[in-house]
């Protein structure tokens, strides 16, 4: 009887197993379904691909994959006009935020080397750059965040393809790798996060074949010499400032105005102070050609908007005329993504004119090109797509900084701005201008070292705008903002 007794408990107990292993099936593909159903995944390889390695695009492929969706990055960079190439990261990570503060701050600890001696350290006078460490060590940083990223993506089970990616419809992505095989695969979700590279200007001969550009100053294997940066962005102050500071002749070409977009008053600080540090800026004039001479330095003629004729001879040539969207490649014309005039996708709330195609960071028409917003952008959006996520980004009131030798920083509206907005007689700004107390003992100038609030007039006089120049503007802003 025992026996038996155990027999039926065997045999129940198989059932029970059974029926709970069907039942838990069930739950799964049920579990499956409307995960699929939500995504519209069923019939596609991934749920989300992202075009673009950058800190947008990265951010935004993580966090979908902590909801368990089936996530691919594509990544792939066309060498510059001159061959530089980098990893994985983006612009900030390789030719951007991170190289760049790297160089600022070494250009001002050949400030501080100067003000130590008022305050008692024995510096010598001869002090010399090794410019193959610098760059190395800075080089050696990127390539661990490369690394970094890799691994992050692996760790979330995020597919990383080096290869470029195109459109052959709305769904279908195909892909180009180095060694020039393709591969497809379809996608119910598209988020294009391709950034930026910089433009070189029309019609100047010599431009591209011997100038550079921010994608390449950054690794340049040799010092870079008698230097000539032609922009006016924050882009050609921010490399004109620490070239300088490096100890490097630096001579800036403006076409119009520096710093457009920004308040003006604000901007002409910054430029008063480069000026002053002895950096040449050559106003109102346009490069009409680039040439190389015997020497192998490069001969620059350029012209004033009233037709006035120069030349000059310098090392490196450096343009920063502007950036231009990547989406010219992506074969947008197989899909119904509508774009700006100037390139950039046109949408709302990050969502193109194709409603399951998005678009983020420094392509996105209404973006703003801040890695940090790019970041929080990504996030948000995945939010959105596969969890319970309703909230937005909101572009307003975000704080940026100015890199250039004398810091700049600011949040909200610039005086010309809230004056066109608001009318002159409803604005009210408070100003100040003040010396920082590490200018004391080494007695430096700090003539433009200026903080500014534009605030409504009426009520409780709300802030418009905030903006400092000074040492650490950057810091105090975060704390201010």
């Amino acid at each position: 009887m025992a026996g038996l007794h155990a027999a039926k408990c065997c045999v129940l107990n198989s059932r029970n197993a059974l029926l709970k292993s069907k039942y838990s099936q069930r739950v799964r593909v049920l579990d499956r379904w409307l995960s699929c159903s939500r995504s519209l995944g069923s019939s596609y390889d991934y749920d989300l691909a992202v075009i673009g390695g950058g800190s947008g695009g990265l951010a935004c492929a993580k966090e979908a994959a902590g909801f368990d969706k089936k996530v691919i990055v594509l990544d792939y960079v066309d060498p510059s006009p001159q061959g530089t190439k980098w990893g994985l990261g983006g612009t900030c990570v390789n030719v951007g935020c991170i190289p760049k503060k790297l160089l600022h701050h070494a250009s001002l600890l050949r400030e501080s080397m100067h003000d130590a001696k008022h305050y008692g350290w024995q510096v010598p006078d001869d002090i010399g750059l090794s410019w193959s460490t610098l760059i190395g060590g800075i080089q050696g940083h990127v390539k661990s965040l490369n690394w970094g990223h890799r691994v992050q993506l692996q760790d979330k089970n995020v597919e990383y393809v080096n290869g470029k990616g195109s459109f052959i419809d709305e769904h279908t992505v195909k892909v180009k790798m180095k060694d020039g095989k393709e591969t497809q695969f379809s996608a119910a979700n598209i988020v294009l996060a391709t950034g930026g590279r910089p433009k070189y200007p029309d019609k100047v001969p010599g431009a591209m074949e011997y100038g550079i550009t921010s994608d390449d100053i950054f690794s340049l294997k040799t010092p870079p010499g008698r230097s000539l940066v032609i922009g006016g962005s924050y882009v050609a102050l921010e490399c004109a400032g620490f070239l300088h500071g490096l100890g490097f002749p630096t001579t800036v070409m403006v076409r119009s105005i520096c710093l457009r977009g920004f308040d003006q008053q604000m901007s002409r600080l910054v430029a008063d102070h480069m000026e002053a540090s002895g950096i040449q800026f050559l106003w109102q004039q346009v490069p009409e050609s680039v040439a190389k001479n015997q020497n192998g330095s490069l001969n620059v003629r350029w012209r004033s908007d009233q037709g006035q004729e120069g030349h000059g001879e310098f090392d490196t040539v450096m343009f920063a005329v502007g950036r231009e969207p990547e989406t010219a490649q992506l074969g947008l014309d197989n899909t119904g993504v509508q774009l700006s005039e100037g390139g950039k996708v046109m949408g709302s709330n990050e969502q193109s004119s194709v409603p399951h195609i998005h678009a983020i960071g420094d392509i996105l028409e209404s973006g703003i090109e801040l890695t940090p917003v790019a970041i929080r952008t990504g996030k948000l959006l995945a939010q959105r797509l596969f969890g319970q996520g309703t909230e937005h980004m909101n572009y307003e009131q975000v704080a940026t900084t100015v890199f250039t030798p004398l810091e700049y920083s600011c949040v909200g509206l610039s005086e010309e701005t809230a004056t066109e907005r608001y009318g002159e007689d409803h604005i009210e700004v408070y100003h100040a201008f003040y010396k920082p107390l590490e200018y004391v003992v080494p007695n430096k100038p700090a003539e433009q070292c200026y903080i500014k609030a534009i605030c409504l007039r009426d009520g409780d006089q709300r802030i418009l705008g905030l903006h400092i120049t000074g040492p650490g503007a950057g810091e105090i802003m975060q704390g201010l903002h």
